[in-house]
């Protein structure tokens, strides 16, 4: 009995997939040197909300946000050299580690972030 309860919990657990909420410290590597940004994550079931800031583009709210299991995509507006640009990011979260690629569709632009949970 105990075994079939302790199964059901890892189950239940596994089905929700990775703990996304709270900041992560990204870094990803472009054409002009090393970028840095954090993402602060909330998750109310499937929906993501929150905010991400770096040095290039300053603070942004995260728009359009789902998680489905280890993975979550969302969208972000800035500014780059006066110009708005949307950011379409998405990735996946394994354990303490969450890869995400940032495209920026009008600019033929893409950037890679690896970020470590704080």
């Amino acid at each position: 009995m105990l075994k079939a309860f302790a199964l059901m919990l890892l189950s239940a657990a596994l089905a929700f997939g990775a703990d996304i909420a709270g900041t992560w410290k990204g870094t990803a590597d472009s054409p002009n040197g090393q970028l840095t940004r954090t993402f602060t994550f909330k998750v109310d079931g499937s929906k993501l909300t929150g905010e991400t800031e770096s040095q290039f583009m300053g603070k942004s709210v995260i728009e359009n946000g789902k998680v489905d299991g280890d993975n979550l995509s969302f969208t972000i507006q800035g500014e780059i050299q006066g110009e708005k640009v949307e950011v379409k990011y998405s990735g996946s979260v394994s354990g303490d580690t969450m890869k995400l690629k940032g495209e920026i569709a009008s600019a033929g632009f893409t950037v890679e972030y690896v970020a470590k949970k704080q």
